[in-house]
């Protein structure tokens, strides 16, 4: 404006190169500081600020702004919460030393839930790089209800075991059942004989006195499991491939 009083004699606003910015500045570090304030905070929700202040703008415009920023939204990931970090310290501590003879003989097994005719429900999160695991930018793992499908199944080292569709919900009663229908023909099936450890998470009804009663009375040794660790559990990576495999048969490209 210097320059155009100097070499023009004028203060008015003077003709620029290219398209003027849809957002202020002013609009533009109030959006920055809300995300960074609220990283969980929907593109619609920053929209809707930015209208109250009188400044209309597309979402596109918005998520542009944050970019330039450095600022993205990626889904959030999900992290369990702190007083289940130091039993999965104990854990990895305690197996540190472990061969590869003895996780051979572990029979692993979990339920999961299929769906059928949707995703489970994703919650994105703004963040800069290198800070996708700060606690303000994950979600808590928690237990979970319903769904089209619940199965269980059981794996090692040989093969994988019986999968079972569980009809209604599971209880200990209906747990036990499965166990003795389906996990001991599998353990004979793959060949681990009676001196395997057999896996379980720590589901209330896996831990209940019947079931552990249960246990000793197979003489199966069970493998003491800490909460909340499905990343431990490499069914978790036969699960996720069973998930895809169904998801491209549902929903062909």
């Amino acid at each position: 404006m210097l320059n155009g009083v100097q070499n023009l004699g004028t203060t008015a606003n003077l003709p620029r190169h290219g398209r003027p910015p849809k957002l202020t500045g002013r609009a533009r570090r109030a959006l920055i500081r809300e995300a960074a304030k609220r990283p969980m905070v929907t593109l619609v929700e920053l929209q809707r600020s930015t209208a109250q202040v009188g400044e209309s703008v597309h979402r596109t415009t918005i998520s542009s702004a944050l970019h330039k920023s450095g600022l993205y939204g990626r889904v959030a990931r999900r992290k369990p919460h702190k007083p289940h970090k130091k039993s999965h310290l104990q854990f990895a501590t305690s197996h540190v030393g472990d061969t590869t003879n003895t996780w051979k003989k572990v029979f692993w097994s979990d339920e999961t839930k299929i769906e059928l005719f949707g995703l489970n429900a994703k919650r994105y999160v703004w963040w800069k790089p290198n800070t996708a695991h700060h606690p303000e930018h994950t979600i808590p793992t928690m237990k979970h209800v319903g769904g089209s499908i619940m199965l269980w199944g059981c794996f090692s080292s040989a093969g994988t075991g019986k999968l079972v569709r569980v009809d209604g919900k599971m209880d200990g009663a209906k747990y036990r059942a499965i166990l003795d229908e389906n996990m001991l023909e599998s353990a004979k099936d793959l060949r681990l004989r009676q001196r395997f450890t057999f896996q379980q998470d720590s589901d209330p009804k896996h831990t209940a006195r019947a079931t552990m009663e249960w246990f000793r009375s197979k003489h199966i040794h069970v493998l003491e499991w800490p909460s909340q660790s499905l990343d431990l559990n490499p069914i978790e990576n036969l699960w996720r491939d069973l998930k895809i495999a169904i998801h491209r048969r549902l929903h062909p490209i």
